[in-house]
């Protein structure tokens, strides 16, 4: 074998070894459809985490404008310091309050950016499962100019 062979062969082996090897992804609307189906947010939480007691925190920072023009793309950032297994997103603008539900791996870097669609104004709160067993939260509410759901 060739050196250029034996390097690239050697490279692919050590490329898969270092890859994490639990890679895999939680279909929630299956697992937990009541999460999806919640029409205010702690119907949602509840039907995502059960009885827990929610701990509001400054651990979790959202970013979302004051007023928005229209509420077809909300801008939302948010992040945490939390040594988190799972982040939740909600809203409670719209008739579904569950917006999105992320799975965290230790080598994951906590920082989010979505766009949501909003109806009117509202709060949007980011829900952390720490791996501590407790849930931590934080909230903000926003302004919609003109609804986003309507078309």
């Amino acid at each position: 074998m060739d050196r250029r062979k034996f390097l690239s062969f050697a490279g692919s082996l050590i490329a898969l070894g270092i890859l994490p090897v639990n890679l895999r992804a939680e279909d929630y609307r299956k697992l937990k459809p009541a999460v999806w189906e919640a029409h205010n947010i702690d119907d949602a939480t509840k039907a995502l985490y059960g009885m827990k007691e929610v701990i509001q925190t400054d651990q979790i920072q959202i970013t979302v404008p004051k007023i928005n023009s229209s509420g077809a793309a909300v801008p939302v950032k948010f992040e945490t310091t939390i040594d988190a297994k799972t982040i939740a997103l909600f809203q409670d603008a719209n008739p579904e309050s569950a917006v999105a539900i992320f799975e965290v791996t230790p080598y994951d870097v906590k920082k989010y950016a979505s766009k949501i669609k909003m109806a009117k104004n509202g709060t949007v709160m980011v829900l952390v499962e720490g791996k501590d067993g407790k849930i931590y939260m934080s909230k903000v509410t926003t302004q919609v100019a003109a609804g986003g759901c309507e078309g």
